[in-house]
């Protein structure tokens, strides 16, 4: 089956797409290590963070944390009222 593409461009690039796909597959293999204390991460959802997060420092198109977004939202609606 080919690809199709949208008429929108896509969420998350390509690069980042593939750094979490490397993040994957080092959990998997049982050698991917957190950041700062080196542990083993065995998270699915730690893993791909981990991978969002390089793609990141690379410079690659991520949308934002959630974490930034509802506190950006929170800034705007106390602005509002």
């Amino acid at each position: 089956m080919a690809t199709k593409k949208s008429a929108g461009s896509r969420k998350y690039s390509p690069k980042a797409g593939s750094k979490v796909k490397r993040a994957m597959h080092e959990r998997k293999e049982g050698t991917l290590q957190s950041g700062r204390s080196g542990k083993k991460v065995t998270s699915r959802k730690q893993a791909i963070a981990i991978g969002l997060s390089e793609a990141r420092k690379e410079g690659a198109r991520v949308p934002k944390k959630a974490a930034a977004k509802k506190s950006s939202s929170r800034k705007s609606a106390a602005r509002s009222h």
